[in-house]
C-alpha cells in the first residue's frame, strides 16, 4: 500500500462525500444555533454511513454479487424518497413559519432528531454501496484502510459544511429552514437522476 493507494481513496472519500456536505450545509443553514456537539455529531453520523455502505458493498461483492445488482437498482428511488421526505417536511415547517410572520425571526431554526439524522446518512450514502465493485480486489485490510480513509474525509467536509450553512444561516433567519429545505429536495433528485442515467 503506496502513494497511490492512500492518493486514490482520499479523492474516493471527496467524491463521496458531496452529497453529504450538501446535507450539512443545509443543516446548518437551518439551526444556525447548533452547539458544537451536535456539529460533530452531524460530521461523525455521515462519515460512519459513508464508511459502512462500501465495506457492504465490497462484502456483498465477495458474497452475494449477483443479489447486490438486482437490489443496485432500486438505490436512487431509496435516496429520492428519504431526502425528499426529509426536504420536504423542513420546507413545509420552514414556509409555515414565513407566514405565521416569523420570516426574520432568528430564533426560529429547524432541530433535527437523531433518526432524521441516520436517515440523512443512508439517503446520502446509499449509493456508495456500488463502490464496493471499485475496492472489490482489496483484501479484508485494504478494505478497512479504505473506509477509515473515506470516513475521515467525509468527516472533515461534512464539518466544514455545517459551519458553512451555520454562518449563513444566522443571516437568512427563518428564510433558512425553507432554503435548507430545498436543498435536501434536490440533493434527492440529483441523487436519483445520477443513479438512473449511470
Amino acid at each position: 500500500m503506496g502513494f497511490q493507494f492512500f492518493f486514490t481513496n482520499i479523492l474516493l472519500g471527496v467524491g463521496l462525500a458531496m452529497d453529504a456536505f450538501s446535507v450539512s450545509l443545509a443543516n446548518g443553514l437551518a439551526d444556525h444555533t447548533m452547539k458544537r456537539r451536535r456539529m460533530m455529531l452531524i460530521a461523525a453520523t455521515f462519515a460512519v454511513f459513508q464508511a459502512l455502505m462500501p465495506f457492504i458493498g465490497w462484502l456483498c461483492v465477495h458474497t452475494l454479487a449477483e443479489q447486490f445488482e438486482a437490489f443496485a437498482k432500486f438505490i436512487p428511488w431509496i435516496a429520492l424518497v428519504l431526502l425528499t421526505f426529509i426536504g420536504g417536511k423542513m420546507l413545509l415547517e420552514g414556509i409555515k413559519a414565513c407566514r405565521a410572520g416569523l420570516c426574520d425571526d432568528e430564533s426560529v431554526v429547524a432541530k433535527f432528531s437523531l433518526v432524521a439524522l441516520v436517515v440523512q446518512g443512508i439517503a446520502t450514502s446509499i449509493d456508495a454501496l456500488s463502490v464496493g465493485f471499485t475496492i472489490a480486489e482489496y483484501d479484508v485490510w485494504q478494505a478497512l484502510l479504505a473506509v477509515a480513509l473515506i470516513a475521515a474525509v467525509t468527516f472533515v467536509i461534512c464539518l466544514g459544511g455545517v459551519l458553512i450553512g451555520k454562518k449563513f444561516g444566522a443571516g437568512l433567519s427563518g428564510k433558512a429552514t425553507i432554503l435548507g429545505g430545498s436543498i435536501l429536495v434536490i440533493i434527492g433528485i440529483y441523487i436519483f437522476i445520477k443513479g438512473m442515467v449511470g
